[in-house]
């Protein structure tokens, strides 16, 4: 039964409460909530609230790590469906998510321009006015001819275009599966074209802070190696809109922010991101990689929230390639190290026999060993734990819907002057899709799209099979009912089934408007037993013909 969700505001809710124990007491309490609501399914999580007055904050990184490794790792998923799916289990837009592709195509000037608005930076002058205040690849935060203030990042001396290159390219990708991102631009640096703001200060060892100097320039511009022609390549990041607030955590809500209802672990667009991250080997998943900013939209403030550095993907960061264990291990998993150590080094563990095909500007990055299944981040954060099967199939559908000329054209935007590394970098993501498809697609009952025609015959789809990662199950049956949105009864009416992904309606389907039927899915497959679980669906009846307003693919707590 699909459970409905809609933002109060909090003091509504205490009143409510009160109001709702008293009538309980006289035993006058005899309704139950309609299942679904006239403007359901809900197309985007409103904002409802004036979040104005939220603070900022600061997520310590020892923290985040130490409450994680000690605190999160522990714990057991809690089988809790996403929180903030609508009635049909799609993530609505929302401040932190927007529906791109999977549900409609994207162009291609859309993968190459991804979050872009303004036009690329003028480098034909830079200011710094401080260092880089977060993060470990060497950078600055400058103006440009124009006065705009941008982050700029270099790559790390050993894997030129590297870093930069995978900025820009995992921007486009996380732009466009709906993750909020920082307009990323290349650009470049020429020392001779950068002045010193007056008013630009560096802390030192000391704690103090003192003029920033061009020796100060000059040991940023040794952290990494300039191009033949004497110019740095940098990715030029735009500042984002609004006040920021710091980061997110990854469980939880933020108190002072009285949108914020979703548990964080329980937001599907989080928890997949055991599926993304595995794709592009996203092994950064800290709050410290995160964003949000208090943006006025409507007089009222809210809350965006970002994904503001997803440059640790691939196989190269911005210290260098990354570790042979990244995504294979956590930084910190005591089991493989001891088996390491007591075996002499003779207990090999898989990514010690990983044959990587290492070029500089892409690292240590492949897709014949990877396993969606096993692939780890660094950190092993709540809504990574809590992600379930549907959130999965969720996810592995997006990562499906890129082509491979999508992802042709996301890694074009990393200007790669070898075109080997442009190779590798479409080849490696294109096999990691069909890996991820074949996990996670024919876990649970695959059926997508149900529809009920003019005539109430019910066409669907299978994901599985659509994408070539099932073969097609021996039959399809559907089960009938007469739902009642008032009280959430069914009432069986019949049973149809059939080999092909459209069956006939019953006799006696009702027709009249505002009528609700529910049609449970099941498949019998010989190879995927968990397909004989119903996907329920519910329609409504209306003047122009029947609109799905439910679907249940996976029941849960």
């Amino acid at each position: 039964m699909p459970r409905h969700r809609r933002h109060r505001c909090p003091h509504l809710w205490r009143t409510t409460i009160v109001a709702m124990g008293l009538l309980l007491a006289v035993g006058r309490v005899h309704s139950v909530q309609p299942a679904f609501l006239p403007d359901d399914p809900l197309q985007r999580e409103p904002d409802s609230q004036n979040a104005s007055r939220v603070r900022s904050w600061e997520i310590a990184l020892p923290y985040d790590l130490f409450h994680n490794f000690v605190t999160t790792a522990r714990r057991r998923p809690s089988g809790v469906r996403a929180g903030n799916v609508n009635t049909i289990d799609e993530v609505p837009d929302s401040s932190w998510f927007t529906n791109r592709v999977g549900p409609r195509a994207l162009s291609a000037a859309e993968l190459r321009n991804g979050p872009k608005t303004g036009p690329a930076p003028d480098s034909s002058s830079w200011t710094v006015i401080r260092e880089k205040s977060s993060g470990f690849a060497a950078g600055f935060t400058a103006r440009d001819a124009r006065g705009e203030t941008r982050f700029l990042s270099f790559d790390a001396p050993s894997n030129p275009e590297g870093a930069t290159g995978a900025i820009v390219v995992a921007t486009k990708l996380f732009w466009a599966l709906g993750y909020n991102q920082v307009e990323n631009h290349l650009s470049e640096l020429r020392p001779e074209h950068v002045k010193i703001d007056p008013k630009a200060t560096v802390r030192r060892r000391s704690g103090r802070r003192t003029p920033m100097t061009e020796d100060d320039v000059a040991a940023v511009l040794a952290r990494t190696t300039p191009r033949p022609d004497g110019a740095y390549r940098v990715t030029a990041g735009r500042m984002i809109p609004g006040r920021i607030l710091g980061g997110f955590k990854y469980e939880g809500t933020r108190p002072d922010d009285p949108n914020d209802v979703v548990e964080h672990q329980h937001r599907r667009e989080l928890r997949a991101l055991r599926v993304f991250g595995a794709w592009t080997n996203l092994t950064e998943m800290k709050a410290g990689n995160t964003l949000d900013s208090l943006e006025m939209l409507g007089g009222r403030g809210v809350v965006r929230h970002y994904l503001q550095d997803v440059g640790s993907t691939f196989g190269v960061g911005a210290q260098g390639p990354h570790d042979w264990s990244d995504g294979w291990e956590y930084l910190f998993e005591g089991g493989p190290a001891l088996r390491r150590l007591f075996s002499l080094g003779l207990a090999l563990s898989p990514w010690q026999t990983v044959p990587y095909e290492e070029l500089a500007a892409i690292g240590r990055f492949e897709g014949e060993a990877f396993d969606p299944a096993t692939w780890k981040p660094h950190v092993p954060v709540r809504a990574y734990i809590e992600m379930r099967d549907d959130d999965g199939f969720w996810a592995a559908r997006r990562v499906m819907a890129f082509s491979d000329d999508d992802i042709r054209v996301a890694v074009g935007a990393g200007e790669y002057s070898d075109p080997r590394a442009s190779e590798l970098l479409a080849r490696v993501p294109g096999r990691r899709r069909d890996r991820i498809g074949r996990h996670y697609l024919p876990r649970i009952n695959p059926v997508v799209e149900p529809a009920l025609d003019a005539a109430g015959g019910l066409t669907f789809g299978n994901a599985a099979v659509d994408h070539r990662v099932a073969t097609p199950p021996r039959a399809y049956t559907a089960t009938w009912h007469v739902f009642d949105n008032a009280t959430r009864a069914s009432t069986r009416l019949a049973e149809t089934s059939g080999a092909t992904t459209w069956l006939p309606a019953p006799a006696a389907l009702p027709t009249a408007v505002g009528t609700f039927v529910r049609v449970d899915i099941a498949a019998s497959h010989d190879e995927h037993p968990s397909w004989r679980t119903p996907v329920e669906t519910y329609f409504l009846r209306q003047a122009s013909g029947w609109k799905l307003v439910g679907l249940v693919r996976q029941p849960g707590a």
